[in-house]
C-alpha cells in the first residue's frame, strides 16, 4: 500500500462532527494521517512502505463510529513520520538540522534522544528517515503551519465541550504494533489503556473503558509499555474538568502488520469498539440528551 502524494495538505486536518454533540467525549487520531508530500518522500531514504510503519494506520476508521454516538473525531491528514502531534510543540534533535534551533526548543528530552521529536529521525522501527540534514526553517514550518493549528483546533473542541457539557473527556486513539508487546518486562495485550499512572483521567473512566473491553472479550492492561504521550498529559486535568484517556489498539487485531491491508477482523473489532464506547458513554457521561449542542 502506498502512500498518498500530495504537495501540500488541504486540508492538514478533518473534524468528523455528529449530527448534534450529545456526548461529552472528544475523540482523536493524531497519527492516522497517510497523505504523503513529494518533496518529503524524495528527501528520505526510505521506500513508501517503511515510512508508513510509523503510522497508526485505520485508527481514525476504526473510531468513525463515534460520531453516531454523538461525539466528534478528529484526525490529522498528514503522517506521523513528517511531523508528530504526540510531543511537546519543539522536541527537536539539533542534529537533524542546519542552522541553530531556537532557544526555547527541546533538545534533551527523551523522545528526541531516541529519535522520535516533534520532526523524527526514525520511523517506528528504528530506520533513519532522511538522507541529509534538514533546513531549520523546515521544521518551524511544520510546527506553525500543521502542528500549531491543530492543537488550536483541538483545544478548541475540548473548551466547546467543556462549556457545553461542564466537563469534557478525550480519547486518544492510537495502535502499537504487536513487536512492541515481545517482551518479558511487558505483558501481552489486546489493548492498553493510558492514563498517566491515574493522573490524566478519573480512574471511573478508565475502569469504565477497560471493563466494557474485558466484556468483549478482550486483553486489557494499563500503563505499560504505553502510559500516554504529550496529548494526554497536556490535556488531562481531571481537577478543571477535563479528562484525557489514551487507547493503544494492537494491529495485529486488525491487520497484516507487513501490507498494512486490513484483516476481515477489522469490522468486527470497529463494532466492539462502538459498544464499548456507546457503554461508556452512558456510565460517565451524564444525562447526555439534556445539554446536546448543534454541530458547528
Amino acid at each position: 500500500m502506498s502512500p498518498a502524494i500530495e504537495p501540500e495538505f488541504d486540508p492538514p486536518f478533518v473534524i468528523e462532527e455528529p449530527t448534534r454533540q450529545t456526548a461529552p467525549f472528544v475523540f482523536n487520531a493524531p497519527h492516522a494521517g497517510a497523505i504523503y508530500p513529494g518533496p518529503f518522500l524524495l528527501a528520505s531514504r526510505l521506500d513508501a512502505l517503511t515510512l508508513r510503519r510509523s503510522e497508526d494506520a485505520h485508527v481514525d476508521a476504526l473510531f468513525a463510529d463515534v460520531t453516531a454516538l454523538g461525539a466528534p473525531l478528529m484526525r490529522a491528514c498528514f503522517p506521523r513520520a513528517y511531523l508528530d502531534l504526540n510531543r511537546e510543540p519543539y522536541e527537536l534533535d539539533p542534529r537533524m538540522f542546519d542552522g541553530r534551533l531556537p532557544a526555547f526548543a527541546n533538545t534533551r528530552s527523551m523522545r528526541v534522544a531516541g529519535g522520535l521529536g516533534t520532526v523524527p529521525r526514525i520511523v517506528a522501527d528504528g530506520q533513519e528517515i532522511y538522507r541529509g540534514r534538514l533546513p531549520v526553517d523546515e521544521a518551524l514550518r511544520r510546527i506553525e503551519g500543521l502542528y500549531k493549528p491543530y492543537h488550536r483546533a483541538l483545544r478548541g473542541l475540548l473548551l466547546r465541550t467543556g462549556q457545553a457539557f461542564g466537563h469534557a473527556i478525550l480519547i486518544d486513539c492510537h495502535s502499537m504494533p504487536s513487536s512492541s508487546l515481545n517482551r518479558e518486562d511487558v505483558p501481552k495485550a489486546d489493548i492498553v489503556l493510558g492514563d498517566r499512572y491515574g493522573t490524566s483521567c478519573s480512574s471511573r473512566l478508565t475502569g469504565s473503558v477497560e471493563a466494557a473491553l474485558r466484556g468483549h472479550g478482550y486483553t486489557v492492561v494499563r500503563n505499560k509499555p504505553y502510559a500516554g504521550g504529550f496529548i494526554t498529559e497536556h490535556y488531562g486535568e481531571p481537577a478543571a474538568g477535563r479528562q484525557a484517556l489514551q487507547i493503544e489498539i494492537n494491529r495485529a487485531l486488525y491487520m497484516d502488520e507487513r501490507t498494512l491491508g486490513r484483516k476481515s477482523s477489522f469490522t468486527a473489532l470497529a463494532g466492539d469498539l462502538a459498544a464499548v464506547f456507546e457503554r461508556v458513554i452512558a456510565e460517565v457521561g451524564g444525562d447526555l440528551g439534556a445539554h446536546g449542542i448543534a454541530a458547528e
